[in-house]
């Protein structure tokens, strides 16, 4: 199959509508320039009791699109009383009946009435125990019935395979995740359309990573366009410095027998292993890395901005990186935290992931935008109509990345950057860069949508580059 036009999104949450009141978040979406929209939608959600339906979540979905997007649903399999282990949330696991998981399928399918395009068995299952209690040959079970589903429902409509994580092509071949996919993508072959890929690595592997997955397909005999349907940027993990500290706190606190009563404070006897690790943190955040202090809640106002502008960056980086691969989904990770006024930051998941949320509510509404969310804002505006992202080697100077865009009934796009290093490399002094360019005009905006100067002399754009990317065109 071939995927029409490219298509930039965001994903809600993980949990659409399963702890509070599902809300109205597409039109703030929209208002990004997002084309398509995934949501995670659970079994305990819609078939709360056997042969009991419950559409609620669905329908406050349903009613926000105005078929202009494209919609992407993850299907996850937690069931209370319809799978092995017994949860309304994390983590999903086999049906104990595949002919209700069928029935379910269906229903949902059935009820969404050809709206949604794409539909996800599951996500990341190699992540096995947090995001899937069982097997992989149990998965592609599962996978397939989905596939037989949903196709029944909606010939249309997509089968995606659960998401794979970012280290999974440059992982050991005799490693677990590996072992994993190869299962999968061996046996499942028949039971999905799209390959999604998650793009958390280092930006500067993105090609390599892409490459590398198309790869897993084609040692089993055939290839299927892959998607990203998760990225995002920074998170402790790409830091050697604060996961080192992340993981001496951890073992600290479970060194002990899951003791983790010592030094914690009057409600330490309440804490677990995991927030007394993280208390103990918190405890010394001034002194640890600043790699690691940007992520954490209250650190000092200067990381906090650095770690914006990093973000910034990455938003840009990512899907200039994906595009360039022949990637035509990309899906930012993501739009907002699940309710109003919660976090939780003795919670490691927060502390990894928690800042990457492009909007937050004021009160009961979605309406604090972050600095990446206007960046996403104006890569979309940019990308309008795109129909070709290419990059162009620059002889001798390996570290630049530079990329033309060609945009339908529009001026030809440049995108460059210096590649750096991503907490550091801002503090270095720009580099020129000069090309050819026809026109006897340019203007340059950067990630943060300041305008750079850009100058044109005897059909060369002459311009200083840095570590955050510039959007340069005629005018």
């Amino acid at each position: 199959m071939v995927l029409p036009g490219v298509r930039l999104g965001i994903v809600r949450s993980i949990s659409y509508g399963l702890f509070g009141k599902p809300d109205q978040f597409v039109p703030r979406l929209r208002e990004l320039g997002a084309g398509l929209v995934r949501v995670y939608l659970y079994w305990s959600q819609v078939e709360p009791e056997p042969g009991r339906w419950s559409f609620d979540a669905v329908d406050a979905f349903l009613e926000q699109l105005d078929g202009s997007e494209e919609v992407w649903v993850t299907v996850s399999s937690s069931s209370r009383w319809a799978t092995r282990r017994a949860t309304d949330f994390l983590p999903p696991s086999p049906a104990k009946d595949l002919e209700a998981y069928r029935r379910f399928v269906d229903r949902l399918v059935r009820h969404c009435g050809g709206r949604v395009r794409y539909w996800q068995c599951d996500n990341e299952p190699s992540n096995v125990g947090l995001l899937w209690a069982g097997t992989a040959a149990e998965y592609v079970a599962q996978l397939e019935v989905m596939h037989q589903a949903v196709k029944a429902a909606d010939p249309e409509a997509v089968v995606v395979l659960g998401g794979a994580p970012f280290g999974l092509p440059e992982s050991p071949p005799d490693g677990p995740d590996r072992q994993f996919f190869d299962i999968l993508l061996r046996d499942g072959r028949d039971h999905f359309d799209l390959f999604d890929l998650h793009l958390y690595g280092e930006a500067s592997r993105i090609p390599a990573d892409i490459e590398a997955a198309r790869g897993l397909m084609r040692a089993f005999g055939y290839e299927k366009p892959l998607v990203a349907g998760e990225y995002n940027a920074p998170w402790p993990n790409l830091y050697p410095e604060a996961i080192s500290a992340m993981h001496a706190a951890l073992a600290a606190a479970f060194a002990d027998g899951g003791d983790a009563t010592a030094g914690q404070g009057p409600d330490a006897s309440q804490q677990t292993p995991e927030q007394a690790a993280m208390a103990s943190l918190y405890e010394r955040m001034a002194s640890l890395p600043p790699q690691l202090q940007m992520f954490m809640r209250g650190c000092p106002p200067e990381l906090e901005a650095k770690r914006h502008r990093i973000n910034c960056r990455e938003i840009v980086m990512r899907n200039l990186l994906a595009l360039a691969s022949g990637v035509r989904r990309t899906v930012c990770w993501n739009l907002a935290p699940e309710i109003p006024g919660y976090e939780n930051h003795l919670s490691v998941m927060d502390l990894l992931f928690g800042k990457f949320a492009l909007l937050d509510y004021e009160g009961t509404e979605l309406s604090h935008r972050h600095p990446a969310a206007d960046t996403f804002a104006m890569v979309a505006g940019q990308l309008t109509g795109v129909e070709s992202v290419v990059r162009i080697g620059v002889p001798g100077r390996p570290g630049l990345y530079l990329f033309e865009v060609r945009r339908r009934g529009r001026d030809p796009l440049l995108v460059v950057w210096d590649q750096r290093d991503s907490f550091t490399g801002e503090d270095d002094p720009p580099v020129p860069f000069d090309w050819s360019w026809p026109a006897t005009r340019a203007t340059a905006v950067d990630a943060f949508g300041q305008a750079q100067p850009a100058q044109v002399l005897d059909g060369r754009l002459r311009l200083q580059v840095s570590a955050t990317p510039l959007f340069v065109t005629a005018g």
